[in-house]
């Protein structure tokens, strides 16, 4: 997707998220490639209501740097978001109807609380912004984050005492505490690894499944390297 190509109210949407959007691994490229995921899965699934899903695509991320900037974590991206978008698809004279369904598949887009997709448009949402933390393009945001992090790039402790010292609870899904401690390694034990069988579409597991035998070989490769074993 291009900004070129919106046009009308969606032009305005992705306007206004562009204001908010300002975290180098959630930026306006991360809303862009979601959204051309999600077109394509939607292709293959029936009765997408298209208004509600693009809408729903631009605008699930506004509050992520609210969440980044709360350092008590209080603060979830995912309802704050949902509270954001309200105004703006008022002032674009959406419907509440609309806007209720618009907010349920913001509120559902994120694996680590309890809102779960239930319209497809919502699970079509879910799965498009799993799969990009997948794949060549999560080694790329990867770095992004590692870099403006200050971060190592492999894991200084065993992962069960990483979990207990920097996640909040001492659990797997809970808040990163200090994020330079964090690296891919950890990310994709915590989380890459579960997201195929997350998935709520048929198409979306596929390309899940795809994507994670890529970063597992790439992270094999780079372990390798650093032995001098290639």
């Amino acid at each position: 997707m291009q900004k070129t190509l919106l046009q009308g109210k969606y032009k305005k949407i992705l306007a206004a998220v562009e204001k908010e959007l300002v975290c180098s691994a959630h930026n306006i490229e991360h809303i862009f490639r979601v959204y051309n995921t999600a077109l394509k899965i939607a292709k293959s699934e029936k009765k997408v209501d298209m208004e509600v899903l693009k809408s729903a695509i631009l605008l699930h991320d506004i509050a992520r740097v609210k969440e980044d900037a709360d350092k008590t974590g209080s603060t979830c991206h995912a309802e704050e978001s949902a509270k954001m978008s309200e105004v703006i698809l008022k002032d674009l004279d959406y419907s509440q109807d609309k806007i209720k369904k618009i907010q349920n598949c913001i509120r559902s887009h994120r694996y680590k609380t309890n809102n779960r997709p239930e319209s497809i448009e919502a699970k079509i949402l879910f799965d498009a912004d799993k799969i990009d933390s997948l794949g060549a393009i999560v080694i790329m945001r990867a770095g992004m984050w590692l870099g403006k992090n200050g971060c190592d790039i492999f894991p200084k402790v065993p992962f069960k005492k990483y979990i207990k010292d920097n996640l909040v609870g001492g659990k797997i899904g809970g808040r990163i505490k200090n994020p330079s401690l964090h690296n891919i390694f950890y990310e994709h034990e915590i989380k890459n690894k579960k997201l195929p069988s997350l998935m709520y579409t048929k198409m979306g597991k596929k390309v899940a499944e795809e994507r994670l035998k890529f970063v597992t070989i790439f992270l094999d490769r780079l372990k390798k390297e650093a032995e001098g074993l290639l």
